[in-house]
């Protein structure tokens, strides 16, 4: 099972059809560890101005976005790293909506979120990605792996989902987690994206 881990940063689902992707990371994943020299991460000209917004990551604003590759261009790498791959992420059906959107011609195995896998270790407590990293202990070897990153952007959060797996998927099914378990745990099939009026109110919401 070929696993990449992803993180999509975008102009927010209040945009709806007309949400854009401004920045996106992959991390190969490879013996449940972040393969961070096989990492692919790049901020994306959307092709119109995009306001401040709090959910907005510091950083995305117009002027370096507007010398980025559009998403058209960037495709081709895209599905070159993703295609007959499982995706994983934090929320990763929210990411998978909007790259489906965007890139028709991704064609991922199949979905594995970790926010599904915390939930089923403590469903009544705050399940953010940076607040599980810190849960687990797993903040330094983020920021030790991706330098010059921080939370709420693409590489990141994309290094620190992929840690997050590892920790989670051994915590609920030991040191050598199985496949087909995790896919019962996690698994989403790639048909049943997550709904665009999905509302993203806060740089620091709970599931983000």
């Amino acid at each position: 099972m070929e696993l990449v881990a992803i993180d999509l940063e975008g102009s927010g689902a209040q945009d709806r059809d007309h949400e854009a992707i401004l920045e996106i990371a992959l991390v190969p994943i490879i013996d449940w560890q972040p393969d961070v020299a096989g990492a692919y991460c790049t901020l994306v000209d959307p092709q119109r101005s995009i306001p401040r917004r709090p959910w907005i990551s510091p950083g995305l604003i117009d002027e370096p976005l507007r010398t980025a590759p559009t998403i058209a261009t960037v495709e081709p790498e895209l599905a070159h790293r993703i295609n007959g791959k499982y995706l994983v992420g934090h929320n990763v059906s929210v990411d998978w909506r909007l790259l489906h959107r965007r890139c028709p011609t991704i064609t991922p195995v199949g979905l594995i979120d970790t926010l599904r896998l915390a939930r089923k270790i403590d469903p009544k407590a705050r399940q953010g990605l940076a607040t599980l990293l810190d849960r687990h202990g797993l903040t330094s070897q983020a920021n030790r792996l991706a330098p010059g990153s921080n939370t709420h952007r693409a590489l990141w959060d994309t290094v620190g989902a992929a840690l997050l797996l590892t920790a989670l998927a051994r915590h609920l099914f030991g040191d050598e987690p199985n496949a087909e378990a995790l896919l019962g745990a996690a698994g989403i099939p790639t048909d049943k994206p997550a709904a665009s009026g999905t509302a993203q109110s806060s740089l620091f919401d709970s599931t983000a």
